[in-house]
């Protein structure tokens, strides 16, 4: 029997792949389960038109994310902080934050996709990676001053 994937199955076949499997496991695994359906000229156009629609809103996540990266390319933020001896910063400057002081600029992120392994803690200018969307990520430059 001939199926088209309709989710990825590790060592079977991936979404959109179509394959000829033996007919009880097709029925009783496959189908069952949700990975595939049978091959059939409605299926195939369902799955056709399923991909033309989710590659219109790739496209159109895609433009956003560039829209945002243009836009954080352009945004420097300034955060005060306290110091003590040294210019030693008293705490850190943390993801939530920069999320609330991108929120003032008309930005919005969550704050999980700002890529900071720790609190900005020292003065001076830091770039702060934010992931956008797949493989676009924004540069953001944040100052820490006194």
């Amino acid at each position: 029997m001939k199926v088209i994937f309709i989710k990825d199955l590790r060592g079977q076949g991936k979404r959109g792949e179509i394959k000829e499997v033996k007919d009880g496991y097709a029925e009783n695994y496959l189908i069952k389960n949700g990975y595939a359906k049978k091959l059939t000229e409605n299926n195939y156009q369902d799955y056709l038109d399923t991909r033309k629609e989710e590659q219109k809103q790739d496209e159109k996540f895609r433009k956003d994310a560039e829209k945002i990266k243009n836009q954080l390319s352009k945004i420097e933020l300034i955060f005060k902080v306290k110091t003590g001896a040294q210019d030693k910063v008293f705490g850190s400057v943390s993801t939530k934050q920069i999320k609330e002081e991108l929120e003032q600029e008309k930005i919005k992120i969550d704050k999980k996709q700002i890529l900071l392994d720790e609190g900005l803690s020292s003065l001076g200018y830091h770039n702060v990676k934010i992931a956008l969307y797949k493989e676009i990520v924004g540069v953001l430059k944040v100052k820490l001053e006194k």
